[in-house]
């Protein structure tokens, strides 16, 4: 893992609006990729920033988490990537003000296989995002648990990268490989991709495992880890069961709160002011 620190900490320039597109993503599956993009989506539009989440998640939990059920995802990103609909006619809008979803189906599952034949096979969703409405100001794009070609599309697609981290023993793990990815990605087609931050998930302060694990990758990172760490709580854990966001099934949760600084952070870092 020696060649992680280089990696540029986004600082953007916010001069002239043009949507800001960022991946969600680590190929360790159970660390909190579709929690924290649902969580600080929501986060972003309630202080009045205009969110686009697109699921290319073929398990399509960020669609569930959002109360969108499978009937309702006739157009989906499936669709986007192999169909070649078009982002506004995938785009479903949601209980949440100023947060819209492209939905993820079953079919998105048989993508990585198709996309092979593709001769802009890892431009997909890049060329998609360049329809991009006016009306949008962050588009979150929920990575699937692997380093296939979905996720492959997602970063060649984003301005950057942020990397949930589970607060584990392992949750090192295979990072280094994530991160060489990220500048095989940078070499060979986005030279402009950075990475946004690594978001501590999953932290349990009574664990003395949790606060060592955090001290490591703070010592190793350093500032690109955010301040802000999202707590285990019982709360964000239920709120995908009733299709919400954990910052409506239960505001003044500890999980809740967490979103809510961690909102503030990635804006802070992208030159916004909450």
């Amino acid at each position: 893992m020696t060649d992680v620190i280089d990696l540029p900490l986004s600082v953007p320039s916010r001069a002239e609006h043009r949507p800001r597109i960022i991946a969600i993503a680590n190929q360790k599956g159970g660390v909190g990729k579709t929690t924290t993009t649902i969580n600080l989506a929501t986060a972003l539009a309630a202080v009045n920033q205009r969110v686009l989440i697109v699921d290319l998640d073929p398990q399509g939990n960020a669609s569930t988490g959002l109360g969108l059920r499978p009937s309702e995802r006739e157009i989906s990103s499936y669709d986007v990537l192999i169909n070649g609909n078009s982002l506004e006619e995938a785009r479903k809008d949601t209980a949440i003000p100023r947060l819209t979803i492209v939905p993820s189906g079953m079919d998105l599952t048989g993508a990585e296989i198709e996309l092979v034949d593709f001769e802009r096979r890892e431009m997909q969703l890049k060329e998609s995002l360049g329809q991009l409405p006016q009306d949008v100001d962050y588009v979150l794009i929920d990575c699937p648990p692997s380093l296939g070609l979905l996720t492959l599309n997602a970063l060649v697609a984003s301005d950057a990268v942020l990397v949930p981290l589970q607060c584990e023993f392992f949750a090192l793990e295979g990072i280094s490989h994530l991160v060489r990815t990220i500048k095989r990605v940078k070499k060979a087609f986005n030279p402009a991709l950075e990475i946004q931050g690594i978001v501590l998930t999953m932290y349990d302060k009574r664990n003395n495992l949790s606060a060592q694990v955090a001290n490591d990758v703070r010592d190793y990172f350093g500032d690109v880890v955010y301040r802000t760490v999202i707590p285990r709580n019982v709360r964000v854990s239920e709120a995908p069961s009733h299709g919400t966001p954990v910052l409506v099934y239960d505001m003044k949760c500890p999980g809740s709160r967490a979103y809510l600084n961690l909102a503030s952070e990635v804006l802070k870092r992208e030159g916004v002011k909450a």
